[in-house]
């Protein structure tokens, strides 16, 4: 997706309701979204949601015979990062905390669902996410232990004093395509939950690749749940920067941005 196609969806305001209701309550079918537009039929707001998804913006799962549309924080975040930070940070600086929650019912259970596009092969995709020199450089300074192979241990540790971040178990890797393991939060003493989900996918689109990551596996919307909200936006973001231009994501926390009215 690129910057001139995201600005032109968002510059139409029935979108950026339709956005609006994904970014209170995400995972809505087209019948929660069509009441958000009550003078519009059902199939102008079928065209408005597949210009959200041509443009990434929002990405769609499969929930038995349900459709369901989340809001995806990753191109919000590239665009924050590239251009609105420059000159409007602390208006913007929510729009890092955007994610999916799903609506918690009986059927649907709470989860984060991210997709990016990155200029980059899928062995070198698959690379980053299993090579620690590389992870560390968007991984919040933690380099990764693991030989990969389905029933191992997977271990994110930050490489400055050893603090182990996540642990977990590899459930299933299959190289340079798709690789799932469980994730149990260690950064927080306080937070002691069941382990959750993580699965990377990796389809190849030409000369880019599509990266989805899928994060399930909650109960509730619980601690995990909400201390991850935010750090995967950036973790992908961060992703893209590296393997696009070989640098390091930088960001300026909200405080120390230098904004005159």
């Amino acid at each position: 997706m690129d910057d001139e196609a995201a600005f032109k969806a968002l510059a139409d305001a029935h979108r950026r309701i339709l956005l609006d209701r994904l970014f209170e309550r995400d995972g809505q079918a087209l019948e929660e979204l069509e009441a958000a537009l009550p003078g519009m039929t059902r199939f102008g707001v079928m065209k408005h949601l597949r210009v959200l998804e041509a443009t990434n913006l929002v990405t769609t799962r499969r929930a038995g015979r349900r459709k369901l549309h989340f809001l995806n924080p990753v191109p919000i975040r590239l665009i924050h990062d590239r251009w609105i930070s420059k000159y409007a940070e602390p208006w913007v600086s929510g729009m890092a905390d955007l994610k999916h929650d799903l609506e918690a019912t009986a059927v649907i259970e709470p989860k984060h669902v991210y997709e990016i596009y990155i200029r980059a092969t899928p062995e070198r995709i698959w690379q980053a996410l299993t090579d620690s020199e590389l992870v560390k450089r968007y991984y919040f300074g933690s380099v990764i232990e693991s030989d990969f192979k389905p029933g191992s241990p997977i271990v994110y540790r930050q490489e400055e004093g050893g603090r182990v971040d996540i642990e977990g178990e590899i459930i299933e890797a299959d190289p340079p395509r798709r690789l799932v393991h469980t994730f149990a939060v260690r950064w927080d003493s306080d937070v002691n939950e069941p382990p959750t989900r993580v699965a990377w996918e990796i389809t190849p689109m030409g000369e880019t690749c599509r990266l989805s990551v899928t994060h399930d596996g909650f109960t509730e919307e619980n601690a995990t749940f909400a201390q991850t909200k935010g750090g995967w936006p950036i973790i992908l973001s961060g992703l893209k920067t590296l393997l696009e231009t070989g640098r390091e994501l930088e960001i300026t926390p909200p405080e120390a941005a230098d904004v005159t009215a």
